[in-house]
């Protein structure tokens, strides 16, 4: 358990010292022992399936079970609603060891459901619910998952703005954001789930309205635990090309940032988009094979060193081949330094030969090398960037993409100062290179 600070702590313990006697306190009457005991095994069980994935997707430790607390305040009294709560939430394992977050959330639970069970008898709501009760009964039971929103989540802000020391406001705003959706949306799967009680299904209405939904969110759990594995794997090779060339760091990163920027303006598909970002960051790799006295040689290149710099992009695109996520973006990588007049590398391609990705990449890639700051020359100007590649448009760069990212700039800017902050060591003089259009031009790179 991590050390709290002294006011985390003092939250701590009144809410888990109010709560227990508040589970004995709260109204038992008129329970249903079959009910009580039916949903305190579903919250076990839950309890145990809701690991930290599905926490995760659901916002807090209480998140996954919380369409089982707002059924709870429907189907029981208070008292018996808030108890058999508590032990779901404690056993289902959160993101990291620390039981402070299981812990506190359970007392929260506590008092959220007696908000919530007071505000439902209050409005006359029925513990057995049917049909036939609607819409009338719809007030109650809205008003309710309302105030247990509203409860839990200011609880919840009270301990994270304790335990990190943040101010109020940005923790309430971003805690209520974070859990508006699921939990105001639990409210309807847990009426759903009420209203099948009642109609001879019994415990089984909890199963056959949650367990869909949470095959529905393990599948998206194992999707964003396999982004998050393609995520990782690309950072590892951009960081891998950035040690050896530290003098292009974050250059890959603003490639696929002015990329999007083309993409989303070209209404390319979110799928493609996701791809062409993948081959921004990654359209360097191949500089991992390049010999490090080419890459870091401050004068001219030879004409063997310019043979070695311009197999990069066949190097890099051999290196990511069996990387099937990738996509579209093999090809971006391969051919983004084609030229749309048919005198650019590896293959020599001209204009609609060239992949669209290539096309897109190679106009994003020299516009961040002329707005980035360079150890012989400091970064042009959006405006002048812009100027040189419709120069260059219709001869190197696909003027469809020129204009594309003209558009976007004007929609969106781009944060010229963060490309220039931070220059590497100068070099000792200007590199220049026999590409079709010399680096100081268009800044294009190798």
């Amino acid at each position: 358990m991590r050390t709290l600070p002294p006011i985390a702590r003092i939250h701590l313990s009144i809410m888990v010292g109010a709560s227990v006697p508040a589970m004995v306190l709260l109204p038992w009457s008129g329970v249903d022992i079959d009910r009580l005991v039916a949903l305190a095994v579903l919250f076990v069980a839950f309890g145990a399936v809701a690991r930290a994935r599905l926490t995760g997707l659901c916002g807090a430790p209480d998140g996954a079970l919380f369409p089982l607390v707002c059924a709870g305040v429907l189907l029981l009294p208070a008292g018996a609603a808030a108890t058999i709560a508590v032990p779901g939430v404690l056993i289902a394992r959160a993101r990291t060891a620390d039981v402070c977050p299981r812990v506190v959330n359970a007392a929260h639970l506590v008092f959220a459901i007696a908000a919530g069970s007071g505000v439902y008898e209050l409005l006359g709501g029925s513990r057995d619910l049917t049909a036939s009760e609607l819409p009338a009964g719809l007030l109650p039971v809205g008003v309710a998952g309302v105030a247990l929103y509203v409860v839990s989540g200011l609880l919840d802000a009270a301990y994270v703005t304790a335990t990190e020391a943040a101010a109020p406001l940005p923790v309430l705003r971003e805690v209520f954001v974070r859990t508006a959706g699921w939990r105001l949306g639990s409210v309807p799967i847990a009426l759903m789930m009420a209203v099948l009680w009642q109609q001879r299904l019994g415990a089984f209405a909890a199963v056959l309205v949650l367990l869909p939904l949470y095959v529905a969110f393990w599948a998206y759990a194992q999707q964003a635990q396999e982004n998050a594995a393609h995520e990782a794997t690309v950072r590892t090779l951009v960081r891998a090309v950035e040690i050896k060339d530290g003098y292009t760091r974050g250059h890959s990163e603003r490639v696929a940032r002015a990329s999007v920027l083309i993409a989303r303006q070209l209404g390319m598909r979110e799928d493609r988009v996701v791809c062409l970002r993948y081959a921004g960051i990654l359209h360097d790799v191949g500089k991992l094979c390049v010999p490090t006295r080419v890459l870091t040689k401050p004068g001219r290149l030879d004409a063997e060193e310019l043979r070695e710099m311009q197999r990069h992009p066949v190097s890099g695109a051999a290196m990511v081949r069996d990387l099937a996520f990738l996509g579209e973006a093999h090809a971006g990588i391969l051919h983004h330094h084609e030229r749309m007049d048919g005198r650019g590398y590896p293959a020599g391609l001209v204009a609609e030969e060239i992949p669209e990705f290539a096309r897109v990449i190679a106009v994003a890639d020299a516009f961040d090398s002329m707005t980035s700051t360079r150890s012989y020359r400091p970064a042009r100007g959006t405006d002048a960037a812009m100027a040189e590649l419709r120069r260059c448009s219709g001869s190197q760069f696909d003027p469809r993409m020129v204009e594309a990212l003209a558009q976007a700039l004007a929609r969106h800017g781009w944060p010229e100062g963060e490309v220039s902050d931070k220059v590497p060591a100068p070099r000792q003089e200007m590199r220049f290179d026999a590409h079709s259009v010399a680096r100081d031009r268009v800044g294009g790179g190798l």
